[in-house]
């Protein structure tokens, strides 16, 4: 019993010196369980429209900005997760307008609005870890909609898990103080070479999203369940150069082969045990957060299994369903990884 601890924590040491990553991890965990209990509040969840929760809108704000968030003191920490609160709440308003808009005026699916938010995710990083931040948390406020199905009349709600989503992330992070030491993602600072007349970062976000456009447009064809899934690998697998992008399709397929099966292992338990299941997904998402960025497989393995066993635990069993998270992340890994290398390719930058 001695020996398997042992190398658990010679693991946690070697890729969490100092322990700074695992703080950051239980501070994601805090910062969605208080998002989670404050909106389901009953002077809270009262005055929401009817199906929507604002608890958990408001924990998707809180989880990601909390994710994006890399800041090293207090006050630019707190400023940082302001915005990016505010940045997702505007995802998901735009989401909730123009939904219902395309839908009426064109006929059209309500994925297509993801095409922007996945366009911002790319071209943003050219403002540096604040601008990727907020690019991230646009197109998660408009997923976090689109799951939830909102439309215009729930702004109100949307506004009012901004507020929490703040409060839930602001005062962890205050909590934790200096013993943070964020890690920075690489893909933020892009060392591609620009093309003639654009950008590094104007062509990430055109691949990303093209290969958005490509998925929903393909996504009756392809028998996609959860096509946000496939839209979501493509997105987050685009890199600052063709051979990144590729590196990064390798490691989340790799990590979505393990995290799934072992998340399909551990369904009984929702059943059963279903509190055990939540200590799971919470135990997951210290991983994730000790992984990234330099172990982006680590990661989403650990994110694909906390995205499932969640999932299971909501009352979610069907086994196609969560079996679509696997095909469908490694068709859209694929499909942005083609993306990358056909639309506008970048080259490393070499000096001269």
């Amino acid at each position: 019993m001695r020996r398997p601890l042992t190398l658990i924590v010679a693991w946690l040491d070697r890729v969490d010196p100092g322990a700074h990553r695992r703080i950051k991890g239980l501070r994601l965990g805090t910062a969605y369980g208080i998002a989670t209990a404050v909106g389901t509040l009953h002077d809270v969840s009262v005055s929401a429209p009817a199906g929507v929760s604002p608890g958990a809108l408001a924990a998707s704000f809180a989880l990601w900005a909390s994710v994006s968030e890399a800041r090293t003191t207090r006050f630019t920490s707190s400023r940082d997760l302001l915005l990016l609160c505010l940045a997702a709440a505007a995802g998901a308003a735009l989401f909730a307008v123009l939904a219902p808009l395309l839908h009426a005026r064109l006929g059209a699916d309500k994925e297509w609005v993801l095409v922007s938010g996945a366009f911002a995710v790319g071209y943003l990083k050219r403002y540096g870890i604040l601008g990727a931040g907020m690019g991230s948390q646009i197109y998660i406020g408009q997923l976090t909609a689109c799951t939830m199905g909102l439309g215009r009349t729930d702004i109100g709600a949307i506004v009012v898990a901004a507020l929490i989503a703040m409060l839930a992330s602001i005062v962890p992070r205050l909590l934790s103080g200096s013993a943070e030491r964020p890690a920075l993602m690489a893909a933020i600072a892009p060392v591609a070479e620009p093309g003639r007349g654009y950008s590094a970062e104007l062509a990430m976000g055109l691949q990303a999203a093209a290969a958005t456009m490509l998925i929903v447009a393909l996504a009756d064809l392809l028998g996609l369940i959860e096509s946000v899934w496939a839209v979501t690998a493509c997105i987050y697998v685009v890199a600052a150069t063709a051979a990144g992008t590729l590196e990064r399709v390798r490691r989340r397929i790799a990590g979505t082969l393990v995290g799934v099966p072992l998340a399909l292992v551990c369904l009984p338990l929702a059943t059963e045990a279903p509190l055990l299941l939540w200590c799971a997904a919470a135990l997951a998402m210290i991983v994730y957060a000790m992984a990234l960025p330099e172990r982006y497989d680590i990661a989403c393995g650990a994110f694909a299994f906390t995205l499932l066993v969640t999932l299971a635990a909501g009352g979610e069993h069907g086994l196609p369903v969560l079996l679509a998270r696997l095909w469908e992340t490694v068709l859209g890994s694929v499909i942005g990884g083609a993306t990358a290398m056909l639309v506008l390719p970048l080259r490393p930058r070499f000096s001269r």
